[in-house]
């Protein structure tokens, strides 16, 4: 199994992920697809040679996220640019964007949780620890012999 990301990957990481937060909330892209619409930027993973970042990204609502994920691709070298401003790295790394699905999954999670069979289960007590909880009458403890 391969080692997480290093503490610098990290730093870096979430140097940019700030950096394109501000960027893209201030409106200092020249794309009105990118002002018109309020992105989250959710999460940055840098490679380890810290080269290429990919970032995951989410429109406000999760609406028209294919036009924003183009746009963004669009106008990647001026986000580099801003990027590259505030970094203070050799290279300006290659900025990759994707969709962050993490909200997809924990209102999948929520969903679920809130499913009245599976609270059914999660309420019920599972059989091994009502057999434990249980013990019976004793005889079968040696030492009440």
């Amino acid at each position: 199994m391969g080692k997480g990301p290093t503490q610098r990957q990290l730093r870096v990481a979430e140097l940019i992920r700030r950096t394109l937060s501000d960027v893209l909330a201030r409106g200092d892209v020249h794309d009105p697809e990118l002002t018109r619409v309020s992105i989250t930027v959710g999460e940055v993973r840098t490679s380890p040679d810290l080269k290429v970042a990919t970032v995951f990204v989410m429109p406000l609502g999760g609406l028209n996220r294919d036009e924003v994920l183009l746009a963004l691709r669009r106008n990647k070298s001026e986000l580099r640019r801003a990027v590259s401003k505030a970094l203070t790295l050799k290279f300006a790394p290659d900025l990759k964007f994707a969709l962050d699905e993490t909200f997809d999954q924990m209102d999948e999670t929520r969903r679920l949780f809130s499913d009245a069979q599976v609270l059914r289960d999660i309420a019920a007590p599972d059989e091994d620890e009502a057999d434990q909880s249980n013990p019976g009458d004793g005889d079968d403890d040696p030492a009440r012999r």
